[in-house]
């Protein structure tokens, strides 16, 4: 009551909420956001199916007969071997995108926004890289079904397939916590790609993705076997049972155990480059 007899209404005053559940309230509502801008822009999910469909493609019917796998020169050998490779490419590649975003997002003032927002400093990343991961998620599913129609089948049962793709999609968020620190280290999108990119393809190719690692030299070899990239994509074939008979397993520990492998290079690339990715970030917008 005012000092005139009038009764003033209270102002409503927002609950105060912990550091955890805000950080994942907003976090969630950061994703949303994502997620609604990228549905307004359809043509980036389809380009960005494009360039994993035609790898399935040029690598099934132009190396298909090429590359001895098993001791066999099959091409339907071959398709089941390569798929796990083109999976793990795929949810690698989207890293670049992730960069690109973020360094867009930073370029047009957007962060400078966010900051002015009662919100948790590393939500606008965290939201970020999980609307990316749902993005990936559907593309995978649609890359699944190309490689279907090209012949590729799981010969294990579904819990195992699951297992095999929660696999990939984890090194694939994992991955997005990198190509957002390149975007947050980088002035311009186009930088943010290129940087995202350049050291992807030394990754993925000295790796058993498209080629067994045995045939290699002994410097690339044990790069490729120690590789998380590699372990990712053993696991995965193992999981979908697309390991052909015969097939040579190196004798490295993470191509012995590979799922386990995976999931310690996943989680501990998360945990390095988020605490990185939010570091540069107070520091970029501070």
């Amino acid at each position: 009551m005012s000092a005139t007899g009038q009764i003033v209404p209270r102002k409503a005053v927002p609950r105060a909420r912990g550091g955890v559940t805000q950080s994942v309230h907003d976090s969630l509502v950061v994703a949303q956001r994502n997620l609604i801008r990228m549905a307004r822009i359809p043509e980036v999910v389809v380009f960005g199916l494009v360039q994993p469909i035609m790898f399935v493609v040029l690598f099934s019917y132009v190396f298909g007969g090429s590359i001895a796998v098993g001791g066999s020169t099959d091409p339907a050998t071959y398709r089941q071997f390569l798929m796990a490779g083109i999976f793990a490419q795929t949810v690698t590649f989207a890293t670049a995108g992730a960069g690109a975003g973020i360094a867009d997002d930073m370029h047009k003032g957007l962060i400078d926004r966010f900051r002015s927002l009662p919100m948790a400093r590393g939500a606008v990343l965290t939201g970020r890289t999980l609307a990316d991961l749902v993005q990936t998620a559907l593309t995978l599913v649609v890359l699944a079904i190309v490689a279907v129609i090209v012949g590729w089948r799981i010969h294990h049962g579904v819990p195992e397939a699951l297992g095999g793709f929660a696999l990939l999609l984890l090194l694939g968020y994992a991955f997005s916590w990198i190509g957002a620190l390149i975007g947050l280290s980088v002035r311009t999108p186009e930088a943010a790609t290129s940087g995202g990119l350049i050291w992807l393809f030394p990754l993925t190719f000295i790796s058993n993705a498209f080629v067994p690692s045995d045939n290699m030299p002994v410097v690339l070899r044990t790069i490729a076997e120690w590789n998380p990239f590699s372990a990712t994509v053993q696991a995965a074939r193992e999981l979908f049972g697309n390991l052909p008979a015969g097939y040579p397993v190196p004798g490295a520990w993470p191509m012995q155990h590979p799922a386990w492998a995976s999931l310690i290079w996943s989680v501990l690339i998360i945990a390095v480059f988020r605490t990185l990715s939010v570091r540069k970030y107070r520091s970029a917008t501070a």
